[in-house]
């Protein structure tokens, strides 16, 4: 998978990017990521990409010029599966939405930034608006961060193990159950009998219905 990101504060996203699964997937070459300035598509002296909203208002919004320019550049090349806007106002991702993204072949995310972008950007070059919330954020990096790390987790060949990543939170619609680890009995707290058992029928029984439990009392939403 490729995947271009187009933001004005590149720097917020070079850390992320450079360590953990996410480092360790593009070492692998299950990942190939790109990141570019809006500012070396500006054209004046200044490196300007926001400007007033027309009508008035408080803040700023991101000028056309530099996002047409660079996503045009940037389709030249290639065909994208999606061209994704990060948005407040955008679909709500979730885990079979970071499912479906992650068997595409490349992936463009813009990051919005101030007020946002300019309308006719979203309507001519956008496919997909996406948030992670309701709540808004500074710039849509730390948001392209998320998704781009549920997606490229969900890889073949990124995990170790394959398995982990199908029994996670919201892989099924369900919350993940309680796990442990050594040691048996730390401050008078112990391990459940039934997870020393080595019965393995019992352990896969206990877990679902651990996992039915916590989604029935933290999201019941989900069982619906």
């Amino acid at each position: 998978m490729r995947i271009d990101v187009l933001s004005a504060v590149p720097g917020t996203l070079e850390s992320p990017l450079h360590e953990s699964i996410l480092k360790r997937a593009q070492e692998n070459s299950r990942v190939e990521i790109h990141v570019y300035n809006l500012r070396d598509y500006a054209h004046d002296r200044h490196l300007t990409i926001d400007d007033v909203p027309y009508g008035g208002g408080a803040g700023m919004v991101v000028k056309p010029e530099p996002i047409f320019e660079c996503i045009e550049s940037l389709k030249a090349q290639r065909q994208y599966d999606e061209v994704i806007y990060l948005s407040a106002d955008g679909e709500r991702f979730d885990q079979r939405m970071a499912s479906r993204l992650s068997l595409s072949k490349n992936l463009l995310f813009l990051c919005g930034h101030y007020k946002g972008v300019d309308e006719r950007v979203r309507e001519a070059l956008i496919t997909k608006e996406i948030s992670i919330g309701d709540y808004v954020l500074t710039g849509g990096e730390l948001a392209a961060l998320v998704v781009m790390d549920a997606i490229i987790r969900l890889i073949p060949g990124v995990l170790h193990d394959a398995e982990s990543a199908l029994i996670d939170s919201f892989q099924d619609h369900l919350l993940d159950c309680p796990w442990y680890t050594r040691p048996r009995v730390y401050r008078g707290m112990e391990v459940p009998e039934v997870l020393l058992s080595g019965n393995h029928a019992e352990i896969e029984k206990w877990r679902e219905e651990k996992r039915l439990a916590r989604t029935r009392a933290r999201r019941k939403d989900l069982l619906q």
